[in-house]
């Protein structure tokens, strides 16, 4: 047995053995763990799954010891995905500081930043928040209006933001803003993080086509964030948002996930829900299905390829440009084919006649084209891999193509 599977066979039996049963089922909506200041348990396994997985060092998993990770390579953490998906182990906590900012952090902040940062977000006791979106910058983020003025040894920040997703119950922000108002709108950005405490910040909820509020606006009144949570060099956040937002487009990929509850197994509801086609409509809704089925294999068989070459050290910027738009268009096809699937069951909004599973559905239908648009919409991400993966040049002006 050579060393990786031998960590395999590890890492197998500690999950076996530390992942309560309760654990391993299909997560409601109501019952996400979010790591943070005020984390709540629905349940004593929940709590018991919590403290274990981040007593393991495991919810990051692939980060130095240094900083509170648990120092794996890529293909070991990948191993431990994997063991977990196996088990239909539920992620102990969702944390979107660790799936997206972390990782810059660990690239571009100081050694000081890291210390104060990383260790609490690796126990899972901050809850981040992402300030990017604004009314007036979208796709076209770097038209951002929020500005941060130095004052001394803070800055003062005066803007808002919206989209910001769970802005309402997160204990910090990472924010762009704008620093240098004289300058190309690209070259005056910088990458902030502030406590959503702060004196001046407030949220407004917005409601959501779903039923749900997850989405905020936050406003910010003369806020002060003192020098040295500025993140990378002044005027330089750029940069570091394009590195957060593709770790932010390789992130939205786990949200379906087997034990999410925004997973829905389409193969499962294909033999549950059509057996035997009985007509031509029937025949050609299975057929559907089944090439759904197959581009999920190949979208998964690219997550591989993308392990491994990070394991090599090579660049896989391409890829995760191009694994957010595939993802989030097949997630939307999948969808439509699962509400074809169920009929009417999969129609309800609320009240006894529906089973809360397929309430849950009828949701993340919904959500379906939210993250499309959510990370930079699919229309953006085409041009994006047009431009800067395929190489292409820019369209000539008045020639239609």
């Amino acid at each position: 047995m050579n060393e990786l599977e031998e960590f395999r066979a590890e890492t197998r039996a500690w999950l076996e053995a530390n992942c309560p049963a309760s654990m391993r089922t299909p997560m409601p909506s109501e019952e996400m763990v979010w790591g943070g200041r005020n984390v709540e348990f629905c349940s004593e396994d929940q709590k018991l799954w919590f403290e274990r997985m981040r007593d393991k060092s495991w919810f990051c998993p692939d980060w130095p010891v240094a900083y509170g990770g648990g120092g794996l390579d890529v293909r070991r953490s990948a191993i431990l995905d994997a063991e977990m998906r196996r088990l239909h182990c539920r992620p102990p906590q969702i944390n979107l500081g660790i799936w997206m900012l972390g990782p810059v952090l660990l690239e571009y902040a100081s050694e000081e930043q890291k210390q104060r940062f990383l260790p609490p977000m690796a126990r899972g006791e901050i809850r981040w928040c992402q300030g990017f979106s604004e009314p007036n910058a979208g796709s076209d983020l770097a038209s951002l209006r929020t500005t941060a003025v130095l004052d001394g040894d803070d800055y003062v920040i005066n803007g808002t933001k919206i989209w910001t997703s769970y802005g309402n119950k997160s204990d910090w922000m990472y924010a762009l803003v704008r620093t240098g108002p004289m300058v190309p709108k690209q070259k005056g950005i910088s990458l902030i993080v502030l406590d959503m405490t702060s004196p001046g910040v407030s949220v407004s909820p917005i409601d959501l086509i779903s039923g749900k509020s997850s989405f905020c606006q936050v406003f910010f009144d003369n806020v002060r964030v003192p020098r040295s949570q500025l993140i990378g060099e002044v005027n330089d956040g750029w940069k570091l948002g394009k590195a957060l937002l593709q770790h932010e487009r390789r992130a939205m990929s786990r949200f379906s996930e087997s034990a999410l509850p925004t997973h829905f197994d389409l193969d499962e509801y294909v033999k549950r829900c059509l057996p035997a086609p009985q007509d031509a409509d029937e025949v050609a809704l299975q057929q559907r299905a089944v090439a759904c089925l197959m581009d999920e294999q190949a979208f998964s068989l690219t997550n591989r390829r993308m392990i491994d070459s990070l394991s090599a050290r090579q660049d896989v910027s391409g890829l995760m440009a191009i694994s957010k738009l595939v993802h989030t268009e097949q997630e939307r096809e999948k969808f439509e084919i699962l509400l074809q699937l169920l009929g009417n069951q999969s129609m309800g909004w609320s009240g006894d006649g529906f089973a809360s599973r397929d309430l849950d559905l009828t949701g993340a239908w919904l959500m379906s084209f939210a993250q499309t648009i959510a990370g930079g919409s699919s229309e953006v991400q085409l041009n994006v891999i047009a431009k800067r993966v395929l190489g292409l040049p820019d369209p000539v002006q008045g020639v239609r193509s």
